[in-house]
């Protein structure tokens, strides 16, 4: 049940933690955007099924939840759009780089990968007299 623990002895806080929000929050704004155009010029079938899984992903980024795989798998289907697409290659370059690192660096404090994931506290209660 915790095998993001294994990968993230912790979730960054503070300024880090809001630096891989934001990270998650552009890529995802990102994936939507280029999922929702790909859609909605009506393309062939497998860009499609690609388009609605990067639409996926956007939205596992911006709640954080799977940030690792999600981050992995966004990466791969980037570099393979951008050895594949003649056009926007930047576009790709950036956001697979960006799903790499997030994919290293993991989700941040304030997602729900840290919330499901993230070390427990237990406080003893107070022993009454």
């Amino acid at each position: 049940m915790r095998p993001l623990r294994r990968l993230y002895s912790t979730f960054a806080g503070g300024w880090p933690g809001i630096g891989l929000m934001l990270m998650r929050f552009v890529v995802g704004i990102a994936l939507v955007n280029s999922a929702g155009s790909a859609l909605l010029s009506s393309p062939a079938i497998p860009v499609r099924i690609l388009s609605v899984l990067l639409g996926g992903a956007a939205i596992l980024l911006i709640i954080g939840l799977y940030t690792p795989i999600v981050g992995t798998a966004v990466a791969v289907i980037e570099s393979f759009r951008l050895l594949t697409i003649p056009a926007d290659k930047l576009d790709y370059l950036l956001v697979a780089t960006f799903g790499a690192a997030l994919a290293m660096l993991g989700p941040g404090l304030w997602s729900l990968d840290a919330r499901l994931f993230g070390w427990k506290r237990i406080e003893p209660l107070p022993r009454n007299r």
